[in-house]
C-alpha cells in the first residue's frame, strides 16, 4: 500500500504528519519526495547505503583558452545568460537553460556543455524500516524526474524487504513533482490549514487528485486557529465527497517533537494529536 501525503501549499505540517505515520508501523518504506527541501532525513538520520547522482540537464561553460571575447554568442542567448563583465564574456550558471545554442554557433568552438549532476538520490535504513530521499542541488530544476527516481527506488526497497506500507512525503503545490509523487498510489492525504490560501490551494489540489481517480482524504491541521474557515473546508469536502480524515488542533509540542528529532507519535504517544493520527492511519490501512 502506497500512501502519499501532499499539500497545496507549504507550511501546513505535511512532513510532520508523514513522519508520524512512518513511526506507527515497525517496518515501512518512507520516501521523501519533497526534493526541493527534503527534511525527513534530518529527523530520522538514516544510514545511507546507496547514493545515486541525478542529472538535471546541461549548462554552458566557456573554454577561456579558446574564447576571444568576441561576444557573438550574446545576441543569440534568449535567456540573457551571457554578458560582458570586465571586458570578458561570461555565462551565468543560474540563468543558463542548457539549450546548447551558444555552443553550436560559437565561431571558435569555445563553449562546452557539461551535465549537471550535483543532485542526489539516497537510500538506506532508519529506525522504522527503509528510507529513500532526494536532494535537489541549489538552482537546479525540479521537473519531477528526481521524484520519480525516489519513488522507483522506494518500490524496489518495498519489494526487496517485503514491506507492505510505503509512506510518501510529497512536494507542495500542484506541479509536475506532485503528479510524479501521487501517480498510481493507493491513497492521497491532502493536508490543509484553515486559512484563505489553505482553502484555495486545497481546492486546486483536489481538482488534480480527482482527475487521477485517486482515493483522497483531507486532514485539517491547526483546525482550531480559525473555526470559520475550518467549517468552510468541511463544507467544501462534503460537497465534493472527500472524507475528512482528521482535524488536528494546534499544539506547540509538534515543534518540540521535531526539535528532539522525533515524530509526535514518538514524543507524546498519548497526546490528542497522536491519538487522532493513530485513528486516521488505522482508518486508511483497515480500509474503513
Amino acid at each position: 500500500m502506497e500512501i502519499a501525503v501532499i499539500s497545496g501549499k507549504g507550511g501546513t505540517g505535511k512532513s510532520s504528519i508523514s513522519a508520524a505515520f512512518a513511526t506507527l508501523e515497525n517496518h515501512v518504506v518512507l520516501a521523501d519526495c519533497d526534493v526541493d527541501a527534503a527534511n525527513l532525513y534530518i529527523l530520522f538520520n538514516p544510514v545511507v547505503e546507496k547514493e545515486k547522482a541525478f542529472v538535471t540537464g546541461q549548462k554552458a561553460v566557456i573554454d577561456e583558452r579558446k574564447c576571444t571575447n568576441c561576444g557573438y554568442c550574446i545576441d543569440f542567448c534568449r535567456f540573457d545568460a551571457i554578458r560582458y563583465e570586465n571586458d570578458k564574456v561570461i555565462i551565468s550558471e543560474t540563468l543558463c537553460d542548457g539549450c546548447v545554442l551558444c555552443s553550436r554557433i560559437c565561431p571558435y568552438d569555445a563553449i562546452n556543455n557539461i551535465y549537471e549532476d550535483k543532485s542526489r538520490m539516497y537510500a538506506g535504513s532508519f529506525r522504522n524500516g527503509r528510507m529513500v530521499y532526494g536532494r535537489l542541488a541549489p538552482g537546479e530544476e525540479n521537473s519531477g524526474k528526481l521524484v520519480n527516481m525516489v519513488r522507483q527506488e522506494a518500490k524496489r526497497e518495498a519489494e526487496n524487504n517485503q514491506l507492505a506500507v510505503t509512506i510518501i512525503d510529497g512536494p507542495p503545490g500542484i506541479g509536475c513533482p506532485v503528479i510524479s509523487a501521487i501517480t498510481g498510489v493507493d491513497h492521497v492525504i491532502i493536508v490543509t490549514e484553515p486559512s484563505v490560501s489553505g482553502l484555495h490551494d486545497l481546492k486546486r489540489t483536489i481538482e488534480i487528485t480527482s482527475k487521477f481517480n485517486l482515493k483522497s482524504w483531507v486532514i485539517i491541521n491547526k483546525s482550531d486557529i480559525n473555526s470559520n474557515i475550518s467549517e468552510l473546508i468541511k463544507t467544501y469536502c462534503k460537497n465534493t465527497r472527500i472524507d475528512i480524515l482528521a482535524e488536528l488542533p494546534f499544539d506547540s509540542q509538534m515543534v518540540e517533537a521535531m526539535v528532539q528529532c522525533k515524530s509526535i507519535i514518538e514524543w507524546l504517544p498519548d497526546s490528542t494529536i497522536s491519538q487522532k493520527l493513530i485513528h486516521a492511519f488505522n482508518r486508511i490501512t483497515n480500509g474503513s
